[in-house]
């Protein structure tokens, strides 16, 4: 269904329409609607108002609807250090408002270990047959020059992740109970509004599950970008992590990314610095801190 047969449905007039990312501006004489395409969970959303969880926009579109239209919320311009702050903190609340407990069965954890497992064997192959091919080659790009410097690097990354996976394993395959939350399953800054409230928008990935899947997609939106070890503190302070939470998120942000050589030289050159950036970022937060003299 197109735009304004949507709008000539619920009698509003559009005056003029602007294009941001996936969301599309409508601007009225009554005011502004965000409008994109996807459907939203209605059992997620109804769950959200059970718990007084009000930091979504107001939708206009009915459950069923394939589409989301709601009230256009214009963002203030706040320092992105506060609003990262901010962020956490809702969604710490977003985690504190929807906690509950779901029994699991034997195969739950051994399909996360599996699945985990089989990644960072995958990761181990397709890196071992780049740099395989790399080295073939009597002069490298700068590039391929820089993956083949930090090569050791992301092997020993993936060495380190695997007996991570490992010792998390062990202690995990006897529990038979995981805490549930509400995932927005979409975090970052672009999804994170605020003006006389706080607000989340984008909820089309929305579902139940673990909350570090919550933190690992913000992480890996925006990794480089702040400090995550007090962002980590921050949430912490108001929805603390239990052990085996906190040993998934380390396990999921220190995998490295899956990078391919398909790009211009500039933006491969970009690419792997930014992973090999990720990975020793990663391994500061990670790793146990040494007590002070």
């Amino acid at each position: 269904m197109k735009i304004n047969q949507i709008l000539k449905g619920k009698g509003i007039k559009a005056r003029g329409y602007q294009k941001r990312g996936k969301v599309t501006i409508i601007d009225t004489s009554e005011g502004k609607y965000a409008y994109k395409e996807g459907r939203l969970n209605p059992q997620i959303l109804n769950y959200l108002k059970s718990r007084c969880f009000d930091y979504l926009p107001l939708f206009l579109n009915n459950e069923n609807d394939s589409y989301q239209l709601a009230n256009y919320i214009e963002d203030l311009d706040i320092p992105k250090e506060q609003k990262i702050l901010d962020l956490i903190r809702l969604t710490a609340l977003l985690h504190s408002k929807t906690t509950h407990y779901k029994e699991i069965d034997l195969d739950y954890y051994e399909k996360i270990y599996e699945d985990l497992d089989n990644n960072l064997n995958y990761l181990y192959i397709y890196y071992t047959d780049l740099i395989t091919l790399i080295e073939t080659k009597v002069y490298m790009s700068p590039s391929e020059g820089l993956l083949a410097r930090n090569i050791t690097k992301i092997y020993d990354t993936i060495s380190e992740n695997k007996k991570r996976l490992d010792h998390w394993h062990e202690h995990i395959k006897e529990k038979r109970k995981e805490r549930r939350v509400v995932l927005h399953n979409n975090l970052k800054l672009d999804h994170f509004l605020e003006a006389d409230s706080s607000y989340l928008v984008s909820w089309d990935k929305s579902k139940i599950g673990n909350p570090v899947f919550d933190i690992y997609k913000l992480y890996q939106n925006h990794a480089l970008d702040f400090d995550f070890e007090t962002l980590l503190h921050e949430y912490e302070n108001h929805y603390p992590l239990m052990q085996d939470e906190k040993e998934l998120l380390f396990i999921l942000i220190s995998a490295p990314d899956l990078i391919n050589l398909n790009n211009t030289e500039y933006q491969n050159c970009k690419t792997i610095s930014k992973m090999i950036d990720k990975i020793y970022k990663t391994e500061m937060l990670i790793s146990p801190k040494k007590p002070k003299d």
